[in-house]
């Protein structure tokens, strides 16, 4: 009699399962096409500068009011989805990045393209925390590790391989296809999104919380234009020092605001949950500057510090997008068998030496141990990557769904532009302090040693965690 129930049972199971993972690789769909779209237009600033009569310098303002759209509208996306359903809202924000990738495609002058950026920004603002949470509504706990994996590829892969793919369709095609290569993956997205994604929409609906979005627009946008400025330093440090004192301020006034406000645009309890707390955070946003760094400082090491040309270094950046591909298959069944603890302090320190090392490769290394660490720094970063990702919303309650996955959103941009900020600016010291007329092998050396001791220093600090943190997701449960 109780085999018919227990049947049902797990037929329903893996419906779930099937469902979630579903639901995982459509979003993930959709983030590659955002996060490729982000990188892979660098490589054709000067084109694109030539087709409009501009300098390529002035091209860099389509990146920047790309990003200036991102950080004011990103804090907005939870109350959204809330309101009118992340499903609903996943959908407006493919399609408004989708119609703006054509006319960024279509553009004739400077002034129409930015304009188009801003609209780019906004579809990704929404496109990112909104995304996340359709995934944490159809995963359950046993299920949150596998959803993880798939939305954390693009992330991993799409710095890697874009600006390749961007120089190979400027070189043998045209700029604008650039743009218009997101159109079908945008028409898809929205078609398997209507499709499969089942609407959802929560009952109670807050009031928006107008002083927590402007301060904590205001915020992000001064924080950005003063990172940006870290490594642009030109017009002098002022300037920058004013933007990041700002940024205190400002943020000082929007904490204070949503602690007290009766219905805050940002739940911040999901800062007391330890596990959120440490991987998106403190050791998390630490470490999360050490691995956005990386690809930063590899292409610029082998073609200025090597003197490679562009195609044999985008070469060697291949063999680190292989290591971050070639560890999908092994990261479920470690954290399983080690737990999150133990994989993040372990392979952080791995990690944090594949970074270190590359200060020890030089022109003469042979290129195949060249290959192997780049290989072995892919495959940890790749690690590293969904490990925290997953711990992060692993004890995270429904109600803090929303909140938590615009605020991981927030702090994983802010890890990102402070990793080339960082970067950028430990190159320019070095170049400074010994005197050089340009960028030279010992001040990309300097570089790799301070960013990989970044990543030493947050490593340690996961050993904060307790052995079953997160034990429900990973499936490590240890023996007292």
């Amino acid at each position: 009699m109780t085999a018919i129930p227990e049947n049902k049972a797990l037929a329903e199971t893996a419906t779930a399962a099937r469902q979630a993972r579903r639901v995982a690789l459509i979003v993930a769909v959709a983030f590659f096409m955002q996060l490729l779209d982000s990188t892979i237009i660098s490589t054709s600033l000067p084109q694109m500068g030539e087709s409009f009569g501009v300098p390529a310098v002035a091209m860099s303002i389509g990146i920047t009011v790309y990003m200036l759209a991102m950080a004011v509208f990103v804090p907005l996306s939870g109350w959204l989805a809330d309101r009118f359903g992340a499903r609903s809202i996943f959908l407006v924000a493919i399609a408004l990045f989708t119609l703006a990738s054509i006319a960024c495609g279509i553009s004739q002058n400077l002034t129409q393209f930015v304009a188009a950026r801003a609209v780019q920004g906004l579809g990704s603002a929404l496109m990112t925390p909104v995304g996340r949470i359709l995934v944490l509504r159809n995963a359950s706990k046993s299920e949150l590790l596998n959803a993880t994996a798939l939305i954390t590829w693009p992330a991993l892969f799409a710095p890697v391989i874009g600006p390749v793919l961007g120089g190979f369709i400027t070189t043998y095609l045209s700029w604008h296809w650039n743009f218009f290569i997101n159109i079908p993956v945008g028409a898809a997205g929205l078609v398997l999104v209507a499709r499969f994604i089942p609407s959802d929409r929560d009952s109670e609906t807050r009031p928006l919380d107008w002083p927590g979005f402007l301060l904590t627009s205001v915020g992000l946008a001064s924080m950005l234009c003063g990172l940006e400025r870290i490594a642009h330093p030109e017009d002098g440090a002022m300037p920058t020092v004013a933007l990041l004192a700002a940024v205190n301020v400002v943020g000082w006034l929007a904490v204070r605001h949503m602690a007290r406000a009766k219905n805050p645009l940002l739940d911040l309890t999901a800062f007391k949950v330890q596990t959120f707390a440490i991987s998106t955070l403190s050791a998390g946003t630490i470490f999360r500057v050490a691995i956005n760094a990386t690809p930063f400082l590899l292409p610029l090491l082998f073609q200025v510090g090597f003197g490679l040309r562009a195609v044999d270094a985008g070469m060697l950046i291949l063999a680190y997008f292989l290591g971050n591909l070639g560890m999908k298959t092994v990261t479920t069944p470690t954290l399983k068998r080690f737990g999150f603890r133990s994989v993040l302090v372990v392979n952080g320190l791995i990690v944090s030496l594949s970074i270190m090392a590359c200060a020890a490769i030089s022109p003469q290394t042979p290129q195949v141990l060249v290959v192997v660490l780049m290989l072995i720094a892919g495959l940890a970063r790749s690690m590293q990557f969904t490990a925290l990702n997953t711990l992060a919303f692993a004890d995270i309650a429904s109600a803090q769904r929303s909140s938590a996955a615009t605020l991981s959103s927030m702090l994983q941009q802010m890890a990102m532009l402070f990793g080339v900020a960082v970067a950028a600016a430990l190159l320019n010291l070095s170049q400074i302090a010994r005197g050089g007329p340009a960028l030279d092998l010992v001040d990309f050396r300097v570089a790799f040693l301070a960013i990989g001791a970044i990543g030493l220093a947050a490593s340690f600090r996961f050993l904060a965690l307790p052995p079953v943190a997160g034990a429900e997701v990973s499936g490590h449960f240890p023996r007292n």
